[in-house]
């Protein structure tokens, strides 16, 4: 089933932070419950991603801490960066 994006009718601004968390377990096959705007990165490495755009790509090696950015599904293969979380 493909992830619910809540914020779809609106304005992509977001001057604060998360409203919802969720803790994930990167999957190859499944779309996150909702589509995440955040995602916090508890040890560095890298993410398998695909984007609420569409695209799917392998992230460069991120630093520990929050980054913005609208994900639909966190891969299994080739993400290496641990203890993840996402808002939205």
């Amino acid at each position: 089933m493909p992830a619910i994006d809540a914020f779809k009718k609106h304005a992509r601004t977001l001057p604060g932070g998360p409203m919802h968390l969720q803790n994930v377990t990167p999957d190859d096959n499944q779309d996150l419950t909702n589509v995440a705007h955040w995602i916090y990165i508890a040890v560095a490495g890298t993410l398998r991603l695909t984007t609420n755009g569409g695209e799917t790509l392998t992230t460069p090696e991120m630093v520990a801490g929050w980054h913005l950015m609208e994900i639909r599904r966190v891969h299994a293969t080739g993400t290496t960066a641990t203890g993840l979380m996402v808002g939205w």
